[in-house]
């Protein structure tokens, strides 16, 4: 019999207010209240309430037959208890259960695993920690941030405690082998790997009400038939989406929710398959070979790798102007400026500042609230100026011994003088206002991809 795992992913980062409403250096409060209040209750009401119903339901007719996986951020818990308890009560419920694994992962769902393993650390355990307080329960699989994975995150992981870890089943990695199986790590076999499958995956995830798609409209008795046809050889099957599948992307009137009940009916009633949470697989399989990663991969885009990040200049100047401070936070008490720290290093805001657009430009805009990446950037640095001027102020207060080059001088950037042909006609971004959510995913270095013209010292208005 094989193994299906289903499992779910829950972001939601803390969006920044826009720039123009602030002033750097006596307004340290960076967040737009207004929008993620509004985006949390939304989700809230479309998804994660319905949702969760579902699969309550699902577990109350059919018992521990039915097993779900959820990797659900810091900054997601964050939101729920501030503005949806409900959901909390929801996923307490679930967890209640004993049906349902919770994985850990960064609490600020960040970058820190690829700058940063001392904040990677930090944060893996403070995860842990608010996941074992909320649900009862503590971590023993990893998701890392899109899922990213690479040899020496691996190690990293292992030394953390986890002794399982989930990753992209990505074709440069993989080659002709099967993400079907049960791996381990090359790097430390000790640490067991489960792949994504990342074409099932989507055709639930993306393809799913796309009328122009061949197999429209997809039913749970279509998709019983794709996993009966796996070759008997194969052992397990990962199916891991975005949670907000269910109701947001996909729309109730898609007959989504009817698909997430019937699809665990559907494989329960067949005989051929049963549902574990990831433990249980790691527990149950044996891997069947080492995965050498010597480069990171992650589940995003074509290219499955860093580049929605890490892959321009703006993104590169924003990231270090953020990690090069690292050793100074960690010397930090100051609760207001770690909860800033936390949601600051959050990937969203740095995958707003991704120019590579292509096939993946819809996934891109999904709740993005900057009409172009460059404006996300302006957005950002002016935070970031802001931010590094209370992080000096209070390390002088502390009395904690810093070089002046530790603490990167970023000058509040006000236009965008470059035209491009992403930003066509874009002069000033700053007079072009932030459209609303839209629903569908050292040293300061010189931006090639757009050159950002430096105002004064001066505090003047940010964001």
């Amino acid at each position: 019999m094989k193994s299906l795992c289903l499992y779910f992913q829950i972001h939601q980062p803390f969006r920044l207010r826009t720039y123009r409403f602030f002033d750097i250096g006596s307004d340290h409060y960076y967040y737009d209240d207004y929008l993620n209040r509004h985006i949390v209750r939304r989700i809230a009401n479309n998804c994660y309430l319905p949702a969760n119903q579902v699969l309550l339901n699902l577990i109350k007719e059919y018992g521990s037959a039915v097993k779900v996986s959820f990797s659900i951020s810091g900054t997601a818990l964050e939101q729920f208890q501030k503005y949806v308890p409900e959901v909390i009560e929801s996923f307490a419920k679930l967890a209640a259960t004993g049906n349902v694994e919770f994985l850990g992962e960064t609490y600020s769902h960040s970058l820190a695993s690829i700058y940063s393993p001392d904040e990677f650390k930090r944060q893996v355990k403070e995860h842990s920690d608010a996941i074992e307080r909320l649900f009862g329960q503590r971590p023993v699989t990893f998701r890392n941030t899109e899922l990213i994975y690479s040899n020496d995150i691996a190690n990293q992981v292992y030394d953390l405690g986890f002794s399982t870890m989930l990753t992209e089943g990505a074709k440069q990695v993989l080659g002709w082998k099967s993400p079907n199986f049960l791996y381990c790590s090359a790097s430390q076999e000790r640490l067991k790997i489960l792949l994504r499958n990342y074409q099932l995956s989507d055709d639930i995830a993306f393809r799913f009400s796309q009328r122009d798609w061949s197999e429209w409209p997809l039913t749970a008795e279509k998709y019983m038939g794709w996993l009966n046809a796996v070759d008997k050889k194969q052992e397990i099957v990962n199916l891991f989406m975005d949670y907000e599948t269910f109701g947001e992307h996909q729309r109730a009137d898609t007959g989504i929710f009817q698909f997430l009940a019937a699809l665990p009916a559907n494989v329960i009633k067949s005989g051929k398959w049963k549902m574990v949470t990831p433990s249980e697989a790691a527990s149950n399989l044996q891997p069947v070979a080492g995965l050498n990663v010597p480069h990171a991969i992650s589940w995003a885009d074509e290219e499955r790798d860093l580049t929605a990040w890490i892959g321009n200049d703006l993104q590169d100047e924003a990231i270090g102007s953020l990690y090069d401070i690292t050793h100074i936070i960690a010397q930090c008490d100051d609760p207001e400026l770690l909860a800033d720290w936390h949601y600051l290093q959050a990937s969203d805001h740095f995958y707003y500042m991704c120019t590579k657009w292509f096939s993946d430009g819809a996934v891109h805009n999904y709740f993005n609230p900057y009409t172009t990446p460059y404006e996300a950037f302006l957005n950002y640095m002016n935070v970031m100026s802001d931010f590094l001027i209370r992080v000096k102020t209070y390390a002088d207060t502390k009395g904690i011994s810093i070089k002046s080059a530790e603490i990167p001088k970023v000058a509040p950037v006000k236009e965008i003088r470059r035209k491009s042909p992403v930003v066509a006609k874009t002069a000033k971004v700053e007079s072009a206002p932030a459209k609303p959510s839209n629903p569908v995913k050292k040293k300061p270095v010189k931006a090639k991809a757009a050159k950002v013209k430096a105002v004064t010292a001066k505090p003047g208005k940010a964001k």
